[in-house]
């Protein structure tokens, strides 16, 4: 047997605990083909869930997968028995059910097809046969939706198109109509053919996802290369060998063993089309296309847990965090369907009893208005414009937890955001030296002397400016940290210390107001910067000031944004100085020297001062009160793990521009949604009118359901073309 988590998943796989899961109770995944719309698979879980010793159904329309948590007394035969009843079938992987599904699914539609292509012949030949001839086509054709109703019907779902399918067409039988009869069940199952056609097409974006990471690696243990080990049995720290033209399988990052700069295509995930260069120790995601030469990398996402994972996770997850239109929709639909059976009731009855009017017409009329009842476009058309919403923010980086969250993004008219991480960089640089002694090569090599060896940011950031200057770094000796004034340390026989303004020492601290250095750290720090000081035997060699640089994109971010209308505000923990400089770089207000609560505090401010919903961007673990407190949170892509959970959507490129593209498209699916009920409602109402003044009759039925259905996909796939 195969792991249950693993990426393509098997019917005889799953037999393994997994978390959510009871720790007795089994997990099993299929893909599940011959869905057409939502309410296929809204059948599939009422079913299985009425299973005894099953605690849990999930059918995810948008990545075709079932999942299903039993106890050991339920085999996996039985459930695919049970979803065969119902006119589904279950493959155990992608590539197995890509290559049989088509055939094996529009078998009964080719059969269907031939015999009436003969009845046709027969009408043709020989006189007088015809109308008979087609009674043949129209049974046969007639027992794929009895067999699939009785199925439906047994499992709780009476109000089925297979039953008002059945039910119009053996009256038609009744009423001597084999002709249409005949016609209506073979455009019926064209059209259900099309509407596959164009969920598949709908659903492509998310499947392409799913294909990009491969399903095995080459592992490195001990110097040798064990070939085609399975993804899914990768653990972090496992160190992978990748060919240039192959991609990582898992989230990686660049081994210290490797060469310096590995180059790969993330194009697949990012969207951008020039390949990026890596650095050693830089994380790579899963799917990336290695460019240039064989890399190394060390594994550091769990299995089933990579870039790709999430991605396809947040959008099956996203099905069951419904918008509330959808939910709306859904009890309509629940009570429209009999409310229209009820209708054709009346029709069929009322006017022959009370009126003497013609049984046979009316009876026709009552019919048509079953077909027309079934309201598969309009429950169809919310997940559809949802998926396609979602599949296309995922295309261009951003994640999106549901039609709720897509549907709240449209709403939103204040965005706040944390600074360090999110708006910076989040890695300090040398903004500028200034000697007090000697030149800006002497102080940093005192500098970089004390700090080699740290691992502290700021110290980071010394080292890397004295080494792109070309400065000979020799490590100090003695060297102690001193927990809020520095680090000292001795180097080439001078005591030197590296310290901040407040902390040096009381007798220096008259010589800095007196000389002009106060002003210059003071010039410094309202430009944005943390200024450190250097002392060499207890004198002032120089300062070094530091800041965290702006994201590249981030003003770009917020023009965009105050073009569509939203406003900004930035909050941090930093003080007021640091922040005041780089909200005016930015052109936004902001808000200091705040701690986690305070941010709370902020967003509520902010909510009771807007006009629209209030959204958070953060990466840290002290953004995740604000993010959970705002209308919808939004994290960095690499962000801490808690603001990811917490967070309603993110960023997993981390391009900020995307923010506004994330707006922009839940406005637009917003559209496509208003668009798609007014399609569905407007067909469907067109042709109960046309019925009941005898203008269109079972055929028009059927090109209200399949051509209302196919039409409101076919709109929805418009939110996959990315506009700019």
């Amino acid at each position: 047997m195969d792991k249950c988590c693993s990426t393509n998943c098997s019917s005889q796989a799953g037999s393994q605990s997994l978390s959510g899961v009871a720790a007795d109770a089994l997990r099993y995944k299929w893909f599940i083909r011959g869905m057409d719309c939502g309410s296929c698979a809204a059948k599939v879980e009422k079913a299985l869930a009425g299973m005894q010793g099953v605690s849990q159904v999930r059918v995810v329309y948008s990545t075709e997968r079932l999942l299903v948590d039993t106890d050991s007394s339920v085999k996996p035969r039985a459930i695919e028995a049970k979803v065969a009843e119902l006119g589904f079938s279950l493959e155990g992987s992608q590539e197995t059910a890509e290559e049989s599904s088509f055939w094996k699914l529009h078998l009964d539609l080719l059969i269907l097809g031939a015999l009436t292509v003969l009845a046709a012949l027969v009408y043709l030949l020989v006189p007088g046969w015809g109308e008979l001839a087609f009674y043949a086509p129209a049974i046969v054709g007639m027992v794929p939706f009895i067999r699939k109703s009785v199925a439906q019907a047994r499992n709780g779902s009476w109000f089925g198109i297979e039953t008002l399918m059945s039910i119009a067409a053996i009256g038609a039988l009744i009423l001597g109509e084999t002709f249409e009869a005949t016609l209506v069940l073979l455009l019926f199952s064209i059209g259900q053919m099309l509407e596959s056609v164009a969920a598949h097409k709908a659903r492509a974006g998310v499947k392409s996802l799913m294909e990009l990471a491969p399903d095995t690696a080459t592992r490195i243990e001990n110097g040798q290369r064990i070939n085609d080990v399975p993804a899914e049995f990768l653990q972090p720290g496992d160190l992978i060998e990748v060919r240039p033209g192959d991609r990582l399988p898992v989230d990686c990052i660049l081994d210290d063993n490797s060469s310096a700069i590995g180059v790969f295509d993330e194009s697949a995930l990012t969207g951008e089309s020039i390949p990026v260069s890596r650095l050693r120790g830089e994380k790579v995601m899963a799917g990336s296309l290695v460019v240039d030469k064989v890399v190394r990398v060390t594994v550091v996402s769990e299995p089933g847990s990579n870039a790709v994972d999430r991605i396809v996770q947040l959008i099956e997850e996203a099905e069951e965090r419904r918008a509330p239109i959808a939910r709306m929709v859904d009890r309509f639909s629940a009570w429209y369907t009999p409310l229209v059976i009820g209708i054709s009731a009346l029709v069929m009855f009322i006017p022959p009893l009370l009126f003497g009017a013609s049984w046979y017409a009316w009876t026709y009329k009552a019919l048509t208005l079953l077909l027309i009842a079934c309201p598969c476009a309009l429950v169809v058309s919310i997940p559809a414009a949802v998926t396609s919403g979602l599949a296309a923010a995922a295309r261009f980086g951003a994640l999106i937890k549901g039609g709720a969250a897509l549907e709240q993004l449209r709403q939103v008219k204040h965005l706040a955001f944390d600074k360090t991480g999110t708006l910076t960089e989040g890695k300090p640089e040398v903004t500028a030296v200034e000697p007090l002694f000697g030149s800006e090569a002497d102080v940093l090599f005192l500098a970089a002397a004390i700090e080699q060896g740290s691992s502290h940011p700021l110290a980071t950031a010394v080292i890397n400016r004295a080494n792109t200057l070309g400065i000979t770094v020799h490590e100090a000796e003695d060297v102690v940290v001193m927990p809020g004034a520095g680090v000292k340390g001795v180097v080439n026989g001078r005591s030197v210390q590296i310290t901040s303004p407040k902390a040096m020492p009381e007798s220096l601290q008259q010589f800095l107001q007196q000389s002009d250095l106060a002003e210059r750290i003071s010039t410094l720090e309202s430009q944005g910067n943390t200024v450190v000081v250097v002392l060499a035997d207890q004198q002032v060699q120089g300062l070094i000031a530091l800041a965290d640089t702006l994201r590249s994109d981030a003003i770009e971010a917020v023009q965009r944004l105050k073009a569509m209308g939203i406003s900004c505000t930035m909050l941090t923990g930093d003080n007021r100085r640091a922040a005041a400089a780089i909200a005016g770089q930015l052109g936004i207000n902001y808000r200091a020297e705040l701690l986690p609560e305070d941010k709370v505090n902020a967003i509520r401010e902010l909510q009771a001062n807007s006009n629209g919903a209030v959204a958070m961007v953060g990466d840290g673990i002290n953004d995740a009160p604000a993010l959970k407190s705002a209308e919808l949170g939004i994290a960095m892509g690499r962000g801490s793990d808690v603001a990811l959970e917490t967070a309603d959507a993110a960023l997993t490129h981390e391009r900020l521009p995307e923010l506004a593209g994330m707006i922009g498209l839940s406005r637009r699916t917003a559209g496509i949604v208003r668009q798609n009920i007014v399609l569905a409602m407007g067909i469907n109402v067109l042709f109960l009118l046309t019925t009941l003044f005898g203008i269109t009759g079972l055929l028009g039925g059927v090109l209200s359901d399949v051509g209302g259905t196919i039409l409101v996909t076919l709109n929805a796939m418009r939110l996959l073309k990315r506009k700019s």
